[in-house]
């Protein structure tokens, strides 16, 4: 059953047909209810008339033999206060219903005698004068016998007051052969018309949910086929139906597009990585070896600057991977103030203005100190004499500025300088100039903290990097 109904559009269509199969048995039971109750109220009316025309004719006194009982078959009953049978259709064998079974009638034996003062009150409760036709009238069901046929009847009772015989009950009946007939026929036709009806809808719905379907179908089969494939370059088909569908493959190619930017980054961060970490390993392998054949060759200095160079390159090269990775910084409070005086101690030629109270930022205080490190770092190495550091707030930003007076950033490379890698001058030894991660390092950390870290033109002419955090 599972498999059956495992795909969208057997679900699909199995529920649109429940849902018109509920709407089909609600519309019919109602149809039906309707159909039955009209017909009945309309068997009653007919029942009703009939009465009434035997009550006008025993108001103005007609005799019961004169009576007309055997109008169009239909059963009828006339019966005295007593509840004694005093006329009846000429044809009728056998009756139910009326509260009276008999169907031979049989005459007062003392008409307009001394009872006849205690039936000024009939059993509906109305008070009727000599000649009046009672207005309620009561209606039930029965079955009667007419000259052999049996039928079921809707009975209308109506009272009728006469001169000389008391107060009679007229009995009347209408036969619901119509309402049962047209009720079987409309259950035979809802019968055979809902199945061929839901049929239909099931029919419809399937087409209609493989149509909207096939584009789905389009996109499970180009990933799986770049899946397989591996090749990030390919993407899926957008449809020209400008639905959930076409969103949906212009949301899976965006995807696509970033996963591809994303491994390309990481095959290219990889491959810079190999080739920044070749040349330490290479010089410490080569002291190493010369070494070994002439210890008296040893150049320990150089040995440890290079262990140091591969030291601070690695964790620079593991800050990065768990920054790409998505880690999230930690939510200390942290005083860039405090923070920028700390870095700029022991360092020469820096100076700290820094602002009257604390400048705090929600972080991680190592990596925010990794951050002006990296940019004190580089604003020394770019510098002629002087860097000068400021933190301030700029209202609910927090700023820190490094500028130097050296040469400045072109303003064609001012992004590409936060770009992994990524030396400006060439001419700079790898030694001298460091791996090119220090820049990147810091914008990374300022975005994963919900700021921005920018690069303009410094006052003394040389470089303003400028960090702003959100304050605290």
């Amino acid at each position: 059953m599972s498999r059956l109904f495992g795909s969208v559009r057997a679900r699909a269509t199995l529920a649109a047909t429940l849902v018109v199969a509920v709407a089909l048995v609600a519309a019919g039971a109602a149809v039906l209810l309707s159909l039955r109750s009209n017909l009945l109220g309309e068997a009653g009316t007919q029942a009703e008339r009939s009465a009434r025309e035997v009550a006008t004719e025993l108001a103005v006194g007609t005799p019961y033999a004169d009576l007309s009982l055997d109008v169009d078959d239909r059963p009828v009953q006339v019966v005295d206060d007593d509840g004694v049978l005093v006329a009846a259709s000429e044809d009728l064998e056998r009756i139910t219903g009326t509260g009276v079974d008999a169907v031979q009638p049989r005459p007062a034996v003392s008409p307009g005698g001394e009872d006849d003062d205690a039936d000024d009150d009939d059993d509906s409760g109305e008070s009727l004068e000599p000649g009046e036709i009672g207005a309620r009238i009561t209606v039930s069901d029965g079955s009667a016998t007419i000259d052999g046929d049996a039928e079921d009847y809707r009975f209308a009772a109506v009272p009728v007051k006469t001169d000389d015989r008391g107060t009679l009950t007229v009995y009347a009946g209408a036969p619901l052969s119509a309402e049962h007939g047209a009720v079987s026929t409309a259950l035979t036709v809802m019968l055979i018309g809902f199945p061929l009806l839901l049929a239909v809808v099931a029919w419809v719905t399937w087409l209609v949910t493989r149509r909207a379907l096939r584009p789905v179908e389009g996109i499970r089969r180009e990933m799986a086929a770049i899946t397989a494939s591996e090749d990030l370059a390919r993407r899926v088909p957008v449809p020209a139906t400008h639905d959930e569908v076409a969103r949906l493959a212009t949301t899976t190619n965006e995807t696509l597009a970033a996963l591809e930017s994303s491994v390309e980054r990481q095959r290219g961060f990889v491959a810079d990585a190999s080739h920044e970490l070749r040349s330490p390993i290479a010089s410490l392998r080569t002291q190493l070896e010369v070494a070994a054949a002439h210890p008296e060759l040893l150049d320990l200095d150089g040995a440890v600057a290079d262990t140091v160079r591969l030291q601070r390159l690695a964790a620079d090269l593991l800050l990065l991977a768990r920054l790409d990775a998505g880690e999230r910084p930690a939510d200390a409070r942290v005083d860039l103030a405090a923070l920028a005086r700390e870095a700029a101690e022991g360092r020469t030629g820096v100076r700290v203005r820094g602002a009257e109270g604390p400048v705090s930022v929600a972080g991680s205080r190592g990596q925010l100190g990794r951050v002006l490190a990296n940019l004190l770092d580089n604003a020394q190495r770019h510098a002629r004499s002087a860097v000068e550091v400021s933190v301030r707030r700029d209202g609910d930003t927090a700023v820190v500025a490094v500028a130097d007076d050296g040469e400045g950033v072109p303003a064609a490379d001012r992004e590409r300088i936060f770009e992994r890698f990524v030396r400006l001058d060439a001419a700079r030894s790898r030694d001298d100039g460091g791996a090119g991660l220090g820049l990147a390092i810091a914008r990374d950390v300022a975005v994963r903290h919900g700021g921005t870290l920018t690069v303009h033109d410094a006052p003394a002419g040389g470089a303003l990097f400028e960090l702003r955090l959100p304050g605290v």
